[in-house]
């Protein structure tokens, strides 16, 4: 089963938000953080223990247990909620913790519109992605402190309502669906190009954010063509993992990648998922980055990418999304079809956008563009800039082995 430590990390990546969710049903919101404070109990007793007694049969299960039997302990202090303990107790015997329509309830809970949406995906990314503090700055290209603070205000909200944690009314729930959807969307980006730790890739929050998003397609209220073109996107770009690092657990760029090692069902269930999103009118940025990755793992060979139709579709997402990510990649695009130094000058624009001051992303793209054009110093430049920044280890690396190439 692996090592214990590895156990209780992996359960916290992909079972740490049903857990949550289930006990935050019976506690209620304005509780969530007793309930995580159990849980996170309950992981603290397992690195305690398991080394010693052996990773259990069915750990999760044995997780949901201690979380609830810590919480009934607790409770037992608190005449107000002392209410709640025969239903909490009820949950005994339970091999696993119950997810389903609590896990979908606590999602659209912390996308409420009394939220502000950073505060929303703040929220969601924390209490059911699992992310931390400093992850969640990362994905969100902001600092900590502002997590922490977005976080704070975000439960406190929480503690003055007075309400069960359930699905809201079917005419609020579509309202709420596109702050689920930006949340899974920062969710799997932080697994497929992590921003912090040793591994360049995280594969168990990728999986974790296309979980979350079948979810949302099991249940008929949220079950969107935009909810649809989001997951095919996910499952399309999941399909490139297993040829996404080398042996080394160093970062393979497109080109680099070995194509026969991509996940062929994901690509076909991707593909399914994305005619499944094209029935009806609506076309979201959803659908444009999907028909994009379409594109990708249509090509057999890096040389058969169609860049113009991929430019295009990126022309198509700046109008619908226009954030400097997305002109980030439309720049390397347009690089791609009209040559490096039409690429530099879009890149160059984006170095005035303050949003990307922190993004390691800018300068290793005019780094990687100023070598395509000849101009190693200059390239080293902006490598070196991008090392300053902060980042995963294999991002560094594989900066570090770029700039080897400008001497």
């Amino acid at each position: 089963m692996g090592e214990p430590a590895g156990v209780v990390e992996h359960l916290f990546r992909h079972s740490a938000g049903q857990i949550t969710a289930t006990l935050a049903r019976t506690l209620g919101p304005a509780r969530l953080d007793l309930a995580e404070e159990c849980l996170a109990d309950a992981f603290e007793q397992a690195l305690r223990t398991w080394p010693h007694s052996g990773v259990p049969a069915n750990p999760r299960g044995w997780l949901f247990r201690a979380a609830r039997n810590r919480a009934l302990d607790l409770l037992r202090r608190e005449q107000t909620l002392r209410a709640k303990l025969p239903l909490l107790a009820e949950l005994d015997g339970c091999d696993e913790a119950p997810a389903g329509d609590a896990e979908l309830a606590m999602m659209l809970l912390c996308c409420h519109p009394e939220l502000s949406q950073t505060s929303q995906v703040a929220l969601t990314l924390r209490t059911v992605g699992g992310l931390g503090v400093g992850e969640i700055a990362a994905a969100l290209l902001t600092k900590p402190a502002t997590v922490a603070q977005r976080l704070a205000r975000a439960k406190k909200w929480l503690r003055t309502r007075d309400e069960p944690l359930q699905l809201p009314p079917a005419e609020q729930v579509e309202s709420r669906v596109d702050s689920v959807l930006a949340v899974l969307y920062l969710l799997f980006t932080e697994g497929y190009d992590a921003t912090s730790g040793d591994a360049a890739v995280r594969g168990e929050l990728c999986g974790e954010a296309i979980r979350l998003g079948r979810l949302l397609l099991a249940d008929a209220r949220t079950d969107l063509p935009r909810a649809r073109a989001l997951l095919a996107l996910m499952l399309l770009q999941a399909s490139r993992l297993p040829a996404r690092v080398d042996e080394a657990g160093d970062v393979l760029l497109l080109d680099e990648q070995d194509r026969g090692r991509w996940d062929r069902r994901l690509i076909a269930e991707g593909t399914r998922t994305f005619a499944a999103a094209c029935t009806g009118p609506e076309l979201s940025a959803y659908h444009v980055e999907a028909a994009i990755a379409l594109c990708h793992v249509a090509a057999a060979d890096p040389a058969d990418t169609d860049w113009p139709r991929i430019l295009a579709l990126y022309d198509r997402l700046a109008e619908l999304r226009p954030s400097p990510v997305t002109l980030l990649n439309r720049a390397i695009a347009v690089a791609m079809v009209h040559g490096p130094g039409q690429g530099i000058a879009e890149l160059e624009r984006l170095e005035q956008d303050d949003r990307l001051s922190g993004h390691r992303g800018l300068p290793a793209a005019l780094g990687a563009l100023w070598l395509r054009a000849g101009q190693p110093r200059t390239a080293a430049r902006y490598y070196r800039r991008a090392l300053e920044l902060p980042g995963a280890q294999p991002q560094r690396r594989f900066l570090e082995r770029r700039l080897a190439e400008c001497r």
